[in-house]
């Protein structure tokens, strides 16, 4: 698959400490083991030129406070609260002074942020995703993408998971209603 390095951008989706490190609260090994190749995404993208975007998933403490239904910290138990280490980047995947680095407060990387308009004023047309977790922010992310005529492109090899069954239902359900699923290595910037 080849993509226009000028249109294209790799969208790397919460590899943060809280979920791909051993010590952080929702660590899930296939999220640790989406490290390597992630970064080999990343930087393929930056030697063909074409943008990065890093999202990182932020909770206020008192974010759910008032929540009606919507609580993550009642289904998933507090997590990446703003400010802390688990909230952070994992070690080796930091982003540059010229990446868009998107902070989010639920599962969709598009829901009340910047992203799509800085992908506008920037040309870009196609999104490499990948990171983590496959059935929940990767997911949500790449279909709001695709909802918004982006082409969504699934790194299935660069993407973390929970369970191996969470994983190829995410990128079949991509893969058959609004995005296309594709090995790292099928991937060239031109």
């Amino acid at each position: 698959m080849q993509l226009d390095a000028d249109s294209a951008a790799v969208v790397a989706v919460d590899m943060q400490n809280g979920f791909c490190h051993p010590d952080g609260s929702l660590h899930a090994p296939g999220s640790e083991d989406a490290i390597e190749p992630v970064g080999e995404a990343v930087s393929a993208a930056r030697q063909a030129g074409a943008e990065v975007v890093w999202t990182r998933d932020v909770h206020p403490p008192e974010q759910f406070e008032d929540a009606h239904y919507y609580d993550e910290f009642d289904r998933w138990g507090e997590h990446v609260v703003e400010g802390s280490w688990e909230a952070e980047v994992v070690d080796g995947l930091e982003p540059r002074d010229d990446d868009l680095v998107v902070v989010k407060h639920t599962y969709d990387a598009f829901y009340e942020t910047q992203l799509e308009g800085w992908l506008d004023a920037h040309g870009i047309d196609d999104l490499v995703i990948c990171g983590t977790l496959a059935n929940v922010c990767v997911l949500h992310t790449a279909s709001s993408a695709g909802l918004r005529d982006y082409r969504p492109v699934l790194v299935e090899d660069a993407v973390g998971h929970i369970e191996e069954d969470h994983r190829e239902y995410a990128l079949e359900h991509a893969d058959f209603l609004f995005g296309e699923v594709t090995p790292l290595d099928g991937i060239e910037f031109v």
